[in-house]
């Protein structure tokens, strides 16, 4: 049985299986990256609702597992030389697990690294410009009088788009054939931008092809269903 009590998460979160990978995280598009991911390679674990909307990632618990103070982390009992692993950040839980598990990550060198391009290229633009979207369109931005910062957001995303659709062309996937973390970790930008965030019209989505081909091939995947429900809201 796995000790994971020198971990302060663990207090307000216990683990009742301390042997599984413990998830911490809520159904955001950052969050449901590492649930997809988890579902996808069908690696034993324990997922912790954390509620975001009561600050709870502001709790001492919590910044002792993220100093920074986001979800989704991480922790596990069977890290590097058997040893427990904390870890956040979405990105680099993902090539964690998938170098964990050896899958979603092509082998060859290239591939690799094109994947990984292609991984930052959600964390440093979509993510960002998607989510300063939502908030001037659809949150407390949409009050502001000055209406340049929602262009700037609206004229950007619509820009990545642009340039995720002129990757898959011809191609199912941003690698080709191969389903991989890139394209994971897009699924739930792209889905919430126009679901909840409202913003399919802003953006002209109904002027793409692939796009919305790429992202339905993406929700039938059954891991990915189970996944941006993980952990529950409740």
């Amino acid at each position: 049985m796995a000790d994971l009590s020198a971990f302060p998460i663990t207090r307000r979160w216990p683990a009742r299986h301390p042997d599984r990978l413990q998830l911490y995280s809520f159904p955001t598009p950052n969050g449901v990256k590492v649930s997809i991911m988890l579902e996808e390679i069908g690696l034993p674990y324990e997922a912790h609702t954390i509620k975001i909307g009561d600050n709870e990632t502001w709790t001492p618990e919590f910044l002792s597992l993220n100093p920074n103070g986001k979800i989704p982390a991480i922790l596990d009992p069977d890290g590097p030389g058997g040893k427990p692993l904390a870890l956040f950040e979405s990105g680099a839980i993902l090539v964690y697990l998938a170098e964990k598990t050896g899958k979603l990550l092509p082998a060859d060198p290239a591939a690799r690294y094109e994947t990984l391009q292609w991984l930052f290229f959600q964390m440093a633009a979509v993510g960002p410009m998607f989510g300063q979207l939502g908030f001037f369109h659809k949150f407390a931005g949409r009050e502001y009088e000055d209406k340049r910062p929602l262009e700037r957001y609206r004229a950007e995303s619509q820009r990545l788009l642009g340039v995720l659709e002129a990757r898959l062309a011809g191609r199912d996937w941003i690698m080709g054939d191969d389903y991989t973390i890139a394209d994971l970790a897009l699924i739930g930008w792209v889905r919430n931008l126009i679901g909840f965030y409202e913003a399919a019209e802003l953006v002209d989505y109904k002027s793409l092809t692939h796009v919305p081909a790429w992202l339905a091939r993406g929700l039938a995947r059954p891991a990915v269903q189970r996944g941006l429900e993980i952990p529950p809201r409740a």
